[in-house]
């Protein structure tokens, strides 16, 4: 079974200057252990909204609109696709991610199982 968890963040809240050098040790070690349990396919965090634009399709009518996006308290801050037995099991390797953080941050993260094609998955 795969999993998406999307992180989502106030891009104005964290920590003034970012993530912290202790932070990405952490979350180097936890990525490491992640990838040689072998569920964890792919992780990236997203450059600011600033530099994104958002495709919106209403009724046959598309608009395009460029960052930032102001007008949104939380958004995707970045992502990991994980391959587990179970919902729990991604639910608790979300729960680690988000502990490293510590005091600091404000996160939420959105675990979601993803689709397989007809005929593929468990």
């Amino acid at each position: 079974m795969r999993f998406m968890t999307m992180i989502r963040i106030d891009e104005n809240a964290g920590p003034e200057g970012g993530p912290s050098p202790e932070l990405m040790e952490e979350m180097g070690t936890l990525l490491e252990e992640m990838t040689k349990a072998g569920v964890l396919l792919d992780t990236a965090g997203l450059r600011p909204t600033a530099e994104g634009s958002r495709v919106h399709w209403s009724h046959g009518k598309e608009s395009v609109t460029d960052g930032p996006f102001t007008e949104t308290k939380e958004v995707i801050g970045g992502y990991a696709l994980l391959q587990v037995r179970s919902k729990e099991e991604a639910v608790e390797w979300s729960r680690r991610f988000a502990r490293i953080h510590g005091e600091d941050w404000e996160l939420t993260l959105e675990v979601r199982q993803v689709e397989e094609p007809p005929g593929e998955g468990a």
